[in-house]
């Protein structure tokens, strides 16, 4: 049987929330991201493209690209309710759907045909989502995520479009070769070498031959560029890993300050963890400096969540790698190897003291929560000056990373 699946994207999500607050940007030209000089363009309207900007641009890029463009930090709090309001809208309507992104759904309607017509129930979903949320929203409906979400990109922007069973490969052929998700600019530039532009060309290639160019990415190209693709739905996102990272606003060379971002984030990454009811095993620590050059150093140590032995662990990390006299345009902790369990008490080092403090402090973090600023009760980055450094939400709720716009410590 035919498998039904159906994608749906919010097209240009985060200025589309900024419209529907705000109904003086409508029809004009929108930048969200970070306004300073090192911030990089989270999203862009449809006015901007024909300025050359895209998603992931830097800002300062983008502002001489456009400079009648109006620009907007962006909040993701904000985001995530309106993406929250979507999420249930589908999950009363379909049987499974799988969040892929803060602003792109799947759903398997295999079977629903059975009983409803299946790109009529799309249609129907779509409009209820418009009326509901009052933001604009496309979907591809086909045989697989692949073309659903290709099908999706062809109906923007605020529109729908259907695959046929069968009709795959005569959709896909006359596309460009980045159409298909998982080509990004080195795959493109291997297969330009070789004179493959348009999917219609890998389709008449030899499976073999992609396979020993481009090894098992080669042959996972080919099945999805013939419109062959079974991966399945997947309700819920497992984290693997936590991490945070910060640009300075101008790079600097103060070893003080970097050591204090460092530890702030750490603070609040473990605090992320003993909320989650996780434990990690490796930390590494990142360092990006005035020359765009990226080092990182990792550890391997026993699994925990108690501040008082990460915070250690990632100085030590930065004493080793920072060793360059350059200044330093970002830093950046990351904690992975993560597993389900709560801190085990170390007979030898730990106190009664500690352990009270510890549930002390993360009962008035889970109580009250933020002030009125967004900034993170009991957070070191709030007493040193360092706003909203706390990740929004819970990492360990299913949903994949929200992704705000760039910050700047």
């Amino acid at each position: 049987m035919d498998r039904t699946i159906l994608h749906m994207d919010l097209d240009t999500f985060f200025v589309s929330v900024e419209r529907k607050n705000d109904d003086r940007l409508r029809n004009k030209p929108v930048l969200v991201g970070g306004v300073g000089d090192r911030g990089v363009v989270a999203a862009c309207s449809y006015e901007t493209r024909s300025f050359g900007i895209r998603s992931g641009m830097p800002m300062k890029m983008a502002r001489n690209l456009c400079p009648e463009a109006i620009v907007i930090k962006g909040d993701a709090g904000v985001y995530s309710d309106h993406s929250k309001i979507v999420s249930e809208i589908i999950k009363e309507t379909v049987p499974v759907f799988e969040k892929a992104s803060i602003d792109e759904f799947y759903a398997d309607l295999s079977g629903m045909d059975k009983f409803f017509n299946s790109y009529q129930m799309s249609s129907e979903l779509r409009t209820r989502i418009k009326k509901e949320s009052g933001l604009p929203i496309s979907f591809g409906l086909s045989t697989s995520k692949v073309v659903s979400k290709v099908a999706t990109g062809v109906a923007k922007p605020d529109n729908q479009r259907k695959v046929d069973a069968g009709t795959e490969k005569s959709f896909l052929a006359p596309m460009h070769v980045q159409k298909i998700p998982m080509v990004g600019d080195k795959t493109n530039k291997i297969l330009y070498d070789m004179g493959v532009k348009y999917v219609k060309t890998i389709q008449e290639m030899p499976i073999e031959m992609m396979t020993q160019i481009l090894g098992k990415n080669g042959t996972l190209l080919w099945n999805r560029a013939n419109g062959l693709d079974n991966s399945p739905i997947v309700p819920f996102h497992e984290r693997k890993s936590i991490s945070n990272e910060r640009t300075f606003g101008k790079d600097t060379g103060d070893v003080k300050r970097m050591r204090e971002m460092l530890r702030a984030m750490g603070e609040n990454l473990a605090y992320q963890l003993r909320t989650g009811n996780k434990l990690t095993s490796c930390v590494s620590v990142k360092i990006r400096y005035s020359d765009f050059n990226t080092v990182s150093k990792q550890a391997k140590i026993p699994y925990t969540s108690a501040d008082h032995l990460l915070i250690p662990q990632i100085e030590r990390l930065f004493d080793q790698l920072h060793n360059r006299r350059m200044m330093v345009r970002l830093v950046g902790v990351h904690f992975s190897d993560l597993v389900n369990g709560n801190y085990q008490i170390n007979m030898f080092d730990d106190t009664e003291e500690r352990l009270n403090l510890y549930m002390a402090m993360d009962y008035i973090r889970n109580r009250y929560g933020t002030d009125n600023r967004g900034n993170s009760i009991l957070s070191w980055g709030t007493t040193i000056g360092i706003p909203n450094i706390a990740s929004m939400g819970n990492p360990f709720n299913g949903e994949p990373p929200i992704i705000p716009a760039h910050r700047n410590a």
